[in-house]
């Protein structure tokens, strides 16, 4: 198999970079546990906040991935856009309320009980920015704030919604034929709640009522819009301001 039929496979381009993905996920967790974090005062920057340097590195490989498989990728029509905005405001805003909440009433770990399986929990401990301060001052807190955005923002959303609703929507619908020749956003309860359960699956399960609402309404959205373009919009605007919301008030365990 040569480098353009590669790169001509309308499959390998939808599944890859997906795939990827979810396996250098996979490496930095197996890294962080088999040793590599080391949290102490003496630990170099590089081990003590591993992340600081992988995301940016994932950055890097599937943003290469989804540069190389480019022309396989349908992106219009390009409507439904204002929806998409408002439907990923919505959607985050429902992600991150359980959060907000548990600010808002003054719970603890201790306290707040069952309420927990429901995502209300502090979520405090994640990726901080401000980490890399004291090591390279204002210039590691920009380059580390860039790309943590890039990655959620612009890498995750075409990633995840290339796969998602662009592949395996379609798949699903004839797994044995050419499921390519199926439209994008065609309606089935089969489609809906295999990918709507798999997006939860992808996620820790305190985000698990988050990703249900999301995951409906950017089911509802590619069914109403037949746009992959309107998807990735919606992903990323709920990206960015969970970013936001996470940096304004210190819950980086959101992302």
């Amino acid at each position: 198999m040569t480098i353009s039929s590669i790169r001509g496979n309308k499959t390998y381009a939808h599944v890859v970079p997906f795939a990827a993905f979810l396996i250098l996920n996979l490496f930095m967790q197996i890294a962080n546990e088999s040793g590599l974090e080391w949290a102490h005062p003496d630990a170099p920057w590089w081990r003590e906040w591993p992340e600081q340097w992988m995301y940016p590195l994932q950055t890097l490989i599937i943003g290469g991935l989804l540069a190389f498989f480019w022309k396989q990728y349908e992106f219009r029509p390009f409507k439904g856009l204002g929806l998409a905005t408002l439907l990923g405001v919505v959607g985050i805003g429902i992600w991150i309320l359980p959060t907000h909440l548990f600010d808002v009433f003054g719970f603890t770990e201790d306290n707040v009980g069952f309420l927990e399986h429901f995502g209300v929990m502090p979520r405090r401990d994640g990726f901080n920015p401000s980490d890399l301060d004291g090591e390279f001052g204002a210039l590691g807190i920009w380059s580390s704030t860039i790309f943590r955005f890039l990655r959620a923002v612009v890498i995750v959303s075409f990633v995840e919604e290339i796969f998602w609703r662009g592949f395996l929507m379609r798949f699903l619908l004839n797994p044995d034929g050419n499921y390519w020749k199926k439209p994008f956003g065609l309606a089935s309860w089969k489609t809906y709640l295999i990918v709507t359960a798999c997006f939860m699956g992808i996620h820790a399960p305190v985000d698990y009522l988050g990703a249900f609402f999301f995951g409906s309404l950017m089911y509802f959205l590619a069914v109403r819009t037949k746009s992959l373009s309107a998807c990735i919009l919606m992903h990323a605007v709920a990206n960015l301001i969970m970013g936001i919301y996470a940096l304004q008030f210190g819950k980086y365990g959101l992302w």
